[in-house]
């Protein structure tokens, strides 16, 4: 039996192998459909890509911000306006009133003209927008006809029904508010949100000063009751010695800076010039921290005269206390200036606390001094920046290059601690290197990449 096998197995072997190599099979594949155009698709996404580079929102927020520069103008020259009309004594109008409704006459026509190129600009971009996007509907349209498969459809109503779930998802949530606000006596009443931005603008250097700080003073000199000011890192984005002054928002807005620079000293940096964007002007005064010294410096704009106080013996600086996130630390923000309701704040960090967050109260006067100084249980590297805002530190952290949260609280009339607040704000550039609580209008000033961002802040 076994050998009966074996031989026609060798034979099948032997035959297999003189099968002459000319006899083999080959076949011709005939595709009927047509080719697919794969430069066409490349020219599509290429517009494409055009075509989100040069609509953003950062082109939306110009035109707000300008609207309302605005806004908040006009009302300004109808006092102004009113005032000189008072002032009427039959035969001759005040001289300085006049020249003060002449100035402010200059500046809205800049302002309104700067609102109509930039009107112009956002019509054309909208009339180009609208012809690019037809004719890539229509040649997508002509690219489906490719997918016989009918991927592309399957896809879409893919994202339809994740879009009409996320939809269903949302309605079912609240609004995310802080889940204990903080507990403290405030004129407003509870800080519970933060909105916007409001004020978007590169102002007169676009691009030039990444670190920087801008807003209003709380307790503002008379006659200065409308003025911005502004202190840009001029020099290696470390330094600067002088603080820029604006008549209202719709000056800075455009750039048109009156009554200009208030210098602190002729070079920079030098002693007790500013060291780090995070800076303060409270009753016509800069404070911030001193050039290579661990104290704050109190520039009186008027008097130009400077007095300093020391901060305890191991306060870091010279960036060794820097608020950080997981990618960066800002460079020389070791020192944070901070204006609320009830006067200036320092906020920073010492060997003794291990890096953690220390809070020192201003008190005001010829020699400014330290009044109270409070612990907190916060490392400093773990926070992006800190504000002040009816005398309860607030500190935030970054989620995201859109996202920046809000995240702990310190209430100093009751010394509790949250680390829950949970409220975010909308970036418009991945880093704030500062930010400043106004109390007079309760806005939230940033300053983000050389720009000036403004969020209303809400409370309850």
């Amino acid at each position: 039996m076994k050998l009966c096998v074996i031989i026609p197995l060798c034979a099948l072997f032997t035959l297999t192998h003189q099968v002459p190599s000319q006899d083999k099979c080959v076949c011709d594949l005939t595709n009927s459909a047509k080719a697919f155009p794969h430069d066409k698709l490349s020219t599509v996404e290429d517009n494409a890509s055009k075509c989100n580079g040069n609509v953003t929102p950062k082109k939306t927020l110009e035109l707000e911000s300008l609207m309302l520069g605005l806004e908040r103008r006009l009302p300004q020259l109808q006092e102004d306006v009113s005032v000189l009309e008072r002032e009427d004594d039959g035969e001759l109008y005040g001289v300085l009133s006049l020249l003060v409704i002449e100035n402010e006459l200059t500046e809205i026509k800049q302002l309104i003209d700067k609102l109509n190129m930039t009107s112009q600009r956002h019509q054309q971009l909208t009339t180009d927008t609208t012809e690019q996007l037809e004719d890539l509907r229509a040649k997508m349209a002509e690219l489906q006809e490719y997918d016989t498969l009918q991927v592309v459809k399957r896809q879409q109503a893919n994202q339809r029904l994740k879009r009409d779930l996320d939809q269903c998802k949302n309605e079912h949530q609240l609004i995310p508010h802080p889940t204990q606000p903080p507990q403290g006596i405030c004129p407003h009443g509870k800080f519970v949100n933060v909105t916007g931005p409001e004020v978007y603008t590169p102002g007169e250097y676009p691009g030039s000063y990444m670190y920087g700080a801008w807003g209003r003073d709380p307790k503002p000199a008379v006659g200065k009751e409308n003025w911005y000011w502004l202190v840009m890192m001029t020099s290696s984005n470390r330094y600067s010695n002088y603080v820029r002054l604006y008549s209202s928002l719709s000056s800075l807005i455009v750039g048109v800076s009156t009554p200009g620079n208030v210098l602190i000293h002729s070079s920079n940096p030098t002693t007790n010039t500013v060291q780090g964007p995070n800076v303060v002007l409270y009753g016509d005064a800069l404070y911030y921290n001193c050039y290579n010294k661990y104290a704050v410096c109190r520039f009186n704009l008027a008097t130009k005269t400077i007095t300093t106080m020391q901060l305890p013996e191991g306060t870091r600086f010279n960036s060794k206390g820097n608020f950080c996130h997981l990618d960066e630390c800002y460079q020389y923000t070791d020192l944070d200036l901070a204006t609320d309701e009830s006067g200036v704040w320092v906020i920073y960090t010492t060997t003794q606390d291990f890096g953690n967050l220390v809070l020192s109260k201003v008190e005001e006067g010829e020699q400014p001094t330290f009044n109270q100084t409070w612990h907190t249980s916060v490392y400093k590297q773990a926070v992006t920046n800190t504000f002040m805002a009816c005398g309860v530190l607030y500190a935030t952290r970054y989620v995201t290059k859109e996202v920046e949260e809000i995240f702990y609280s310190f209430d100093t009339s009751t010394g509790v601690e949250k680390f829950n607040i949970g409220i975010f704000i909308k970036k418009i550039s991945p880093n704030i290197y500062s930010l400043n609580y106004s109390p007079v209008d309760q806005m939230l000033h940033a300053y983000c990449n050389s720009f000036m961002v403004s969020y209303k802040v809400l409370f309850e």
